[in-house]
């Protein structure tokens, strides 16, 4: 195909959209002033995952952002907020059967 899509240009935004689930990235990022010791280690955690530098640095921010579980702490807590609550039922149930003997 020729023109402003041809096939190496439509390659390009495919394999782009696979890699990001679909979406372009439409942000981009820069880091200044790396210390060199932090960028040797990244770029042989790169060499060692198989990736660029780039690839690297975005997988090591996917995993940092990535949502977690909440803790039963935290899910408690949402619970309450939202207003709901269970009926204690069975502490009623065990004084009506203690009362009754």
């Amino acid at each position: 195909m020729a023109g402003p899509f041809s096939s190496r240009k439509c390659n390009a935004i495919m394999n782009a959209q696979y890699l990001h689930n679909g979406v372009v990235m439409s942000v981009n990022l820069s880091i200044r002033n790396v210390p060199e010791p932090l960028a040797q280690r990244l770029k042989e955690r790169a060499k060692r995952n198989h990736r660029s530098q780039q690839g690297e640095l975005l997988a090591i921010l996917e995993e940092a952002v990535k949502p977690r579980p909440l803790t039963l702490a935290e899910a408690s807590e949402k619970i309450r907020s939202m207003g709901f609550s269970t009926p204690d039922e069975s502490t009623q149930w065990i004084r009506e059967d203690r009362d009754a003997r």
